[in-house]
């Protein structure tokens, strides 16, 4: 059995599959979207994946700014614990979505949701 989570639910492709899949329900959320209006999705979408293989245990490539940092100005502009619910529930339904086992996305919600703070600039 493969040692980190990263490795278990499937590597590189499947980070990349959940990103994919994840930001398209983000963007069609209409409570949440607008977080996004002038951001470079291309973009974001390569530092999320960087940012969730490292956060998963597989190769670290991440560069981007800390979490406080990143998500800084979304805070001025209202970002809040209800945002992060339903960013959280669209990572979650993501992961069903694909079929990655029900313990997998229990340890993938455990490290999204400790990172609530820091997102939240609290």
């Amino acid at each position: 059995m493969p040692d980190s989570l990263y490795e278990r639910i499937g590597g590189a492709d499947a980070v990349d599959a959940a990103v994919d899949l994840f930001y398209r329900k983000v963007l069609t959320d209409a409570d949440v979207s607008h977080f996004f209006d002038t951001t470079d999705m291309d973009g974001q979408r390569a530092k999320q994946k960087s940012f969730l293989t490292m956060a998963f245990g597989g190769p670290h490539e991440y560069t981007g700014q800390d979490m406080r940092t990143a998500h800084a100005k979304l805070v001025e502009d209202g970002l809040n614990d209800s945002h992060f619910d339903k960013v959280a529930g669209h990572l979650q339904a993501t992961l069903e979505e694909l079929g990655v086992d029900a313990g997998a996305i229990g340890e993938v919600m455990a490290i999204a949701g400790s990172t609530r703070d820091d997102v939240l600039n609290r």
